[in-house]
């Protein structure tokens, strides 16, 4: 077993080898390693950057409701021609992006937000559970908080729309929030203004400082022996007889027994190596982290009339949230910053501190049905594809990892797998 963080990988072999060190990365090469396999993680950049760094860190159960639900297009088209929308498509020359908006128009009714959330409750219950086991187990110091996760509303009209996509979510999983009336909000979070109209708080959720996390998984993995190789870009999949032989990089040759594909947004551009579809699309949201921002917040909290959240961490506070479809643009326009920050001030008492105030951006893994890509390659027999969890890759990391490691050892998953599958596309 190798002990180096990174060394010469010229015809190098593992017993496993993830591609991507990501959070989803790391949660595999976790629960692998707990099963006696030799893991080395291979990354195009840096470990735990990317969507995995700048996130809002929520631990979210109460996430159940997919993205397609109805009215969902309609909202997109209007984007198209709104700049400054926190949802927003931008028209481009790629017929990959209308495919997928088509196939999300098709799923934007009840039966499939019934069947979307029935399978990924499920994942999401398994990955709370095993956040509390990895607390327990060891020392993370991530900031980790099980306070809940708070929806505010302004307007009483939409808060009684939440409040119906809240009691289904009882009546359905019982994962109904509590209800707190404005006095009562107001005792709970004095910092926010006096005319909101009332709030709900999910108490089951949690939430942590997502790099923090990220570091301290990595470096307990380096310490069990796992090999991270960082700027390694992944340029051919070399496959004979249904299976990887081995991959080229741009640091030599890698070989293992097994290979777990991990790419997050970048997904979709390996699709035809591996003879699969992989429809997942960037969908890049925004954050900005204020060092000088002493907020009192109890719990981290939503407002759902501007798409924006706010996260409170030791010593900062976070400001993030929207959606865009926009393909690989890394450019972080000013405007969008300046949105996130004037949007959460409308719902505090003070005006937010922005000096030396740190912007991101990262490409959520969108997939059309809203739930992620977890199986074995059908054509490749010795490949297990984790990819396209949306908004939850944090959230649904733990689960993921178990289950990516029931796969290469073929032993029992926690639940059937075929909502995951990824010849449903």
């Amino acid at each position: 077993m190798r002990s180096t963080d990174q060394q010469s990988t010229d015809q190098a072999s593992t017993d496993v080898l993830v591609v991507g060190a990501g959070i989803i990365g790391l949660a595999c090469a976790h629960y692998l390693t707990e099963q006696n396999y030799t893991v080395t993680v291979i990354d195009q950049g840096h470990v735990a950057q990317a969507c995995s760094y700048g996130n809002c860190g929520y631990i979210c159960p109460s996430h159940i409701m997919p993205l397609a639900v109805p009215g969902m297009i309609s909202k997109g088209m209007k984007s198209m021609m709104t700049p400054r929308s926190p949802f927003r498509i931008k028209p481009q020359l790629r017929l990959a992006l209308y495919t997928w908006l088509f196939q999300l128009a098709k799923r934007c009714h009840q039966k499939h937000v019934a069947h979307a959330g029935r399978h990924l409750n499920q994942l999401l219950d398994l990955s709370r559970h095993s956040y509390d086991e990895l607390m327990a187990a060891y020392s993370m110091e991530c900031g980790w908080q099980t306070k809940g996760l708070m929806y505010a509303f302004k307007s009483a009209k939409a808060m009684q729309g939440f409040k119906q996509a809240n009691d289904y979510l009882g009546e359905t999983y019982g994962a109904a929030a509590r209800f707190l009336n404005s006095s009562e909000l107001q005792a709970f979070e004095p910092v926010l203004v006096d005319d909101l109209a009332g709030a709900f708080i999910y108490e089951q959720d949690a939430h942590l400082n997502p790099s923090q996390f990220a570091n301290s998984w990595a470096q307990l993995l380096k310490k069990r022996g796992v090999c991270f190789i960082e700027n390694c870009q992944l340029q051919t999949i070399n496959k004979q007889v249904g299976s990887i032989q081995s991959l080229v990089t741009t640091q030599g040759e890698l070989k293992a027994d097994q290979y777990v594909i991990a790419t997050g947004a970048w997904s979709s551009k390996l699709a035809k190596q591996l003879d699969v579809k992989l429809p997942v699309e960037p969908g890049k949201g925004y954050s900005v982290t204020l060092p000088n921002a002493q907020s009192k917040l109890q719990v981290p909290v939503l407002f759902p009339e501007k798409s924006v959240g706010l996260t409170p961490f030791e010593g900062a506070l976070r400001v993030g949230s929207m959606m865009e479809f926009v393909g690989f643009n890394e450019r972080i326009p000013q405007h969008r910053i300046d949105l996130l920050v004037d949007s959460a001030e409308a719902y505090l008492k003070e005006p937010l501190a922005t000096t030396d105030a740190e912007p991101w951006y990262g490409w959520r893994p969108m997939t059309y049905d809203s739930l992620p890509i977890i199986d074995r390659l059908p054509r490749l027999e010795n490949a297990v594809v984790a990819t396209g969890h949306n908004m939850l890759g944090l959230t649904l990391a733990p689960a993921t990892g178990k289950l990516v490691a029931g796969l290469i050892s073929e032993t029992t998953t926690e639940f059937d797998l075929s909502a995951f599958a990824v010849d449903r596309f």
